[in-house]
């Protein structure tokens, strides 16, 4: 059974689970209907275009823009960290974007991935996470495809471009995660980088 998770929470991913090897990070949003009038009003409405990423910490800090993958880069140098791919309209159920880890594979010089989500042009076509709800990260087992966490973001993040969704972080007893849900006003992925260089 899925173990719903609050803001600040911090799970350990293997301490019930030593074999879990492979993750599959699950993020997923939906954008609010407007209410305006007309017959064709919903073909003016602009689709918020969200891109999911994860930057690959050491001791804590980016080092390079290789340890970033999003859509432009979709696999780490280490095969360890995985992109599927953009999602361009956050349209149908489900994850939107997903993210796949292989634990074991991560070099041991990485302790940490943050996993964010940026809305792209997020200025230029005044957008921002109020005009999003349903947002969400999951953690799933990808050897058993059973969902072992969920946080769903709830708070109300207006005007806020970018999110922080959650992180992982290696301890001496296994990976942990932790889920963050803060929103920022950061413009891009290399906005949100600076934070942790």
């Amino acid at each position: 059974m899925v173990a719903n998770l609050e803001t600040g929470q911090k799970v350990s991913l293997q301490k019930d689970n030593e074999e879990l090897s492979k993750l599959i990070i699950g993020l997923g949003w939906d954008q609010i209907k407007t209410k305006k009038k007309g017959l064709f009003a919903f073909l003016l409405e602009t689709p918020i275009d969200c891109d999911a990423s994860v930057f690959m910490l050491q001791d804590d800090k980016l080092h390079s823009k290789k340890d970033i993958v999003c859509f432009k880069r979709l696999c780490h140098y280490s095969n360890s960290v995985l992109h599927t791919g953009d999602n361009l309209t956050g349209a149908g159920d489900g994850d939107d974007e997903q993210i796949i880890i292989s634990l074991d594979g991560i070099p041991e010089s990485y302790n940490r991935g943050i996993f964010v989500v940026n809305i792209y042009r997020a200025q230029q076509r005044k957008q921002h996470f109020g005009m999003i709800h349903n947002a969400f990260i999951r953690i799933v087992d990808a050897t058993t495809n059973i969902e072992m966490y969920r946080y769903n973001l709830t708070e109300d993040y207006t005007n806020m471009t970018a999110m922080i969704f959650g992180e992982i972080h290696r301890e001496d007893n296994g990976w942990k995660f932790n889920a963050i849900g803060k929103g920022t006003y950061d413009l891009g992925i290399d906005e949100i980088a600076k934070r942790y260089i």
